[in-house]
């Protein structure tokens, strides 16, 4: 059921990468721990927020493109790193990721697992995104070095990461798990009603062309 999930995935990496950027999680913790008492009486370092920033996203596919619709309508300027570049795609294209990392501060991963993106996002491209760089994984864990990560947040490298994936679930680091400037979900991104309802709707469609005898709508090569 290709694409199926692809808006209610956008949705969850759009709420993560705004969590993330604009720090909840750490604000939360204040709340809960009773640091908070009023805006008046505690300044802490406004944040940039969404507009104007610069969004990369690792894998223009389906996902990619509903995201990068919802980047633009918070201003944010959108450019990617496929394979090769889409056709009318309206987005600046990067040939290679430390290309678009070097220009992005928000790195979106919303590429496919496979031999060539094992450990893609390394110490080096995080580096890249600075200190006020965010990296955001809705796709598969196994595309970020963990470890590199967990270092990168911990020393400041990177200012924070919105996680709904993670490389050897369901074990998610406690030291992962233990940074304030990490927002995690427990891979959710699909986990939407509508989702659910169009990949059964494909397998359906699916299921009676093939017994009608006609072309299915979305095959798979074997």
């Amino acid at each position: 059921s290709p694409g199926a999930k692809a808006v209610s995935v956008a949705d969850v990496a759009v709420g993560l990468m705004t969590a993330s950027v604009r720090g909840f999680h750490a604000a939360e913790l204040r709340l809960r721990s009773g640091e908070w008492q009023g805006n008046a009486a505690q300044r802490i370092r406004p944040r940039r927020g969404l507009a104007g920033r610069r969004l990369g996203i690792f894998g223009m596919g389906a996902i990619g493109r509903e995201i990068a619709g919802r980047a633009r309508a918070f201003g944010m300027q959108v450019g990617y790193h496929n394979r090769r570049r889409r056709a009318g795609e309206d987005a600046a294209y990067f040939a290679t990721l430390p290309a678009l990392a070097d220009w992005c501060d928000v790195l979106m991963v919303a590429v496919r697992a496979s031999d060539a993106t094992q450990h893609a996002v390394d110490a080096a491209i995080l580096a890249a995104l600075g200190p006020d760089g965010h990296v955001i994984n809705i796709a598969r864990g196994s595309v970020i070095d963990e470890a590199a990560l967990i270092d990168a947040l911990a020393r400041g490298t990177i200012g924070g990461a919105g996680l709904d994936v993670y490389e050897h679930e369901p074990v998610v680091p406690p030291a992962l798990l233990a940074l304030p400037n990490v927002v995690a979900l427990p891979h959710i991104g699909g986990a939407s009603q509508d989702a659910q309802a169009a990949m059964q709707a494909m397998v359906i469609a699916n299921l009676d062309a093939f017994f009608a005898g006609e072309s299915l709508p979305t095959p798979v090569a074997g």
